[in-house]
This record gives structure tokens, C-alpha cells and sequence, in this order.
């Protein structure tokens, strides 16, 4: 009885060794794993090669293993915002945006170009082809004609053929176009700030262009203030609002229904105390067929005139897509006051990118700006030489 009693004992005292020491092995074991997946979570979008080395460095007791939360600065590494510079990188386009983004414009010519460079010497049937393609981009009747008579002379004087009209036809759009202005840039005061008016129809897209030049101007540095002169429409100084959030810009607004004379006074005077460099000017978006309404632009004009040599630009809004009636809202405005420079948004949307040369042949007045987008860096400065280039290069 006593061995049998010896071995019950000994028997039960292994079990109890095995019971307590079991889990402490098995929680060993798992520790380890628990950790190598831990950092492995923030990482598998930014980086996937970090989590090879880990295991490697796991067969260290559990205590190493803890710097495991130095890894995590990782994702404090990762913060989206420091790379989201990269938006400024979109600039880019504007080296290649014409050419890259008036798709449309540039197919109403591919028929044409393409059958020029199929034929030899040039016939009647290539000028009346060359007529209609720039009536179908929107050109205009009476500045078609004077585009097919140039490059008719040039043709003449280099006893050119068929092979060489996209040239000269690219040589005559780039002549007529800096013709109209050597200098297209926006133009600033000498002393203190500088005002530009935005005016245009409703819908054109002036609220936006607005919320774009103040974005640019930015970027170069001027400290900006919008100014929500469209106060009938609670909605355009609601928007102008948000985009001064964004881009960190002061802001005068009006009561709705209000007088934008007041919010353009006050934003001018609120510009000369604070030192700043640029007032933008969204006025209300008028048809141009309504006399009062035009009237109260001259007023607003007059105003900002107060303060010699604050107002530098007046920029015509127009959409190019609407295409000959763009001329119709040009020659209105252009009435009640100097219009300096001509803003043509969605011009990467359209077939009618012809209208530019419409614009300036009956106006002298300078596209100065072109709008190829949606994103706040989609407006760039408008160059001649590209811009005829991009239509028949």
C-alpha cells in the first residue's frame, strides 16, 4: 500500500508541474506572434517591405520585441497632408494643357490636316475645306475670311503646297493672336492695392474664376481679399465664402439684397488699412440685355476708381462653349465699361476654341486667361504661339 500510495503521489505532483508549467510555455510562444502581427497592421498600404525584417528580429526575448511602438511613428510618417503638395505639382499642365486638353478643338481640324497632307498642290476644294473648319471651330464669318486671306498671301509668297497649310495656317493664327496684345499678363498698381473687377453672365463660371485667381495670386505671395459683391444671389456669397476658407482669405460680404457698392467700398478700404495687395471683385451676374443692371456696373466701376490707380483689371468671364454668343455678351459689356481682359472658362469641353480669335479680332480686347478644368489649378495663362500650335501642331 505505501508504494502504490508513493506513486499516486509522485504521479499527481508530475500533473501539477505539467498544469503549471504548460500555459506559461504556450503563452511564451504565442506572445511573440501577437507582437510581429501588431505592427504589421498600419503598415501593408504605406510600406510592405517593413514587415520581413520583423520576424527576423522576434526570436529576441518578448521585452525586445516591445520597441514594436517605435514602428508606430509610422504612421504619423504617412500624414496624407505632407504629401499632399503634390496638388501643387499640378502647375505641370500648364506647359502642356493647351495641347493636351483642347481634344475637341483640335479633332475639327484632324479632317482637314489630315487630307492636306494626302494631296499635292493646293486646289479650291482645300481653301473651301480650310474655310469650313474654321467656321465650324467658331471662328466667326468675318474673321474666317481674313484668316483664309493670310494664309492665302503666305502661301502665294512661299509657292507653297499642300503639305506646308498646317504651317502657315499655325503662323497666321500666332501672328493675328499676339497681334492683339505682346503682353498678356495681369496688371498691378504701383502703390497700394490693386482691384480687379470679374464680371459676366450668370452661369459662366465667374464665381469660381474668382476663388482660381485668388488660389494663384496666393501661391505668388499677395495677400488677397474677395469681395461678394453679387449680393442678390445669396448663393455666389455663399460659395465665394467657402473658397476664402480654403484658401485662407479675408472676405467682405454684404447683406443679401444688399448694395454692392457698399461691399466693394468696404472691401477697398478694408484692403488700404489692413496693407493688403489685391481686392478680386465678384460682381452679380447680369444680362447683359438689362440696361439697370449694367448701369449699376459703371457704378461699382466708378467707386473703386475713387482710390487713382487701384483698378487694374476688368475681366470679362466668358464660357467658350457658348461660342458666337460669347461675342453678343462681349460687345454689351464692353459698352458700359473697359473691359482690359477676357477670362474663357471650359475651353478644354468645347469644339469652339476657335471663338479666341473672334474675340480679339472684333475687340482688341486680350484673352488673357483660359480656364481647362475643374481644379483649382486649371487656369492658366493664355499663349498665342501655344494655343496655335495646340490647334494645328
Amino acid at each position: 500500500m505505501s508504494s502504490t500510495a508513493l506513486v499516486v503521489l509522485v504521479g499527481i505532483f508530475v500533473l501539477a508541474v505539467v498544469l503549471i508549467v504548460l500555459p506559461r510555455i504556450v503563452r511564451a510562444r504565442r506572445g511573440p506572434e501577437v507582437l510581429v502581427r501588431r505592427p504589421t497592421l498600419p503598415f501593408p498600404a504605406a510600406s510592405e517591405p517593413e514587415p520581413e525584417p520583423a520576424p527576423e528580429s522576434e526570436p529576441e526575448p518578448a521585452p525586445e520585441s516591445e520597441p514594436a511602438p517605435e514602428s508606430e511613428p509610422a504612421p504619423e510618417s504617412e500624414p496624407a497632408p505632407e504629401s499632399e503638395p503634390a496638388p501643387e505639382s499640378e502647375p505641370a499642365p500648364e506647359s502642356a494643357s493647351l495641347r493636351d486638353r483642347l481634344g475637341r478643338t483640335r479633332s475639327t481640324f484632324a479632317g482637314l490636316l489630315g487630307t492636306l497632307r494626302r494631296t499635292g498642290g493646293l486646289t479650291d476644294d482645300d481653301w473651301d475645306e480650310l474655310e469650313e473648319t474654321l467656321l465650324l471651330a467658331d471662328v466667326g464669318m468675318a474673321t474666317t475670311e481674313a484668316v483664309v486671306a493670310g494664309v492665302r498671301e503666305r502661301a502665294r509668297r512661299a509657292n507653297a503646297d499642300a503639305a506646308t497649310l498646317p504651317a502657315l495656317l499655325q503662323a497666321e493664327i500666332a501672328e493675328r493672336l499676339t497681334a492683339t496684345a505682346g503682353d498678356r499678363s495681369l496688371r498691378y498698381a504701383a502703390t497700394g492695392p490693386t482691384v480687379w473687377l470679374m464680371v459676366g453672365v450668370n452661369g459662366v463660371g465667374k464665381t469660381t474664376t474668382t476663388a482660381k485667381l485668388a488660389k494663384r495670386e496666393r501661391g505668388a505671395g499677395r495677400r488677397v481679399l474677395l469681395a461678394a459683391a453679387d449680393t442678390f444671389r445669396a448663393a455666389a456669397a455663399d460659395q465665394l465664402a467657402t473658397w476664402a476658407d480654403r484658401l485662407d482669405c479675408d472676405l467682405v460680404r454684404g447683406q443679401d439684397g444688399g448694395d454692392p457698392g457698399a461691399v466693394v467700398f468696404d472691401a477697398v478700404d478694408k484692403a488700404v488699412a489692413r496693407g493688403l495687395d489685391l481686392v478680386i471683385v465678384d460682381t452679380a451676374g447680369r444680362l447683359h440685355t438689362k440696361v439697370n443692371l449694367m448701369n449699376e456696373l459703371e457704378k461699382l466701376k466708378r467707386i473703386v476708381e475713387r482710390r487713382p490707380g487701384a483698378l487694374q483689371e476688368v475681366l470679362l468671364v466668358l464660357d467658350a462653349s457658348t461660342g458666337q454668343n460669347g461675342l453678343t455678351q462681349a460687345r454689351e459689356f464692353a459698352q458700359s465699361v473697359e473691359i482690359t481682359g477676357v477670362v474663357l472658362t471650359k475651353l478644354d469641353g468645347t469644339a469652339k476654341g476657335g471663338v479666341v480669335l473672334a474675340i480679339e479680332a472684333e475687340f482688341g480686347v486680350p484673352v488673357k486667361m483660359v480656364g481647362l478644368g475643374e481644379g483649382a489649378d486649371d487656369l492658366v495663362t493664355f499663349d498665342p504661339d501655344e494655343f496655335a500650335s495646340a490647334l494645328v501642331g
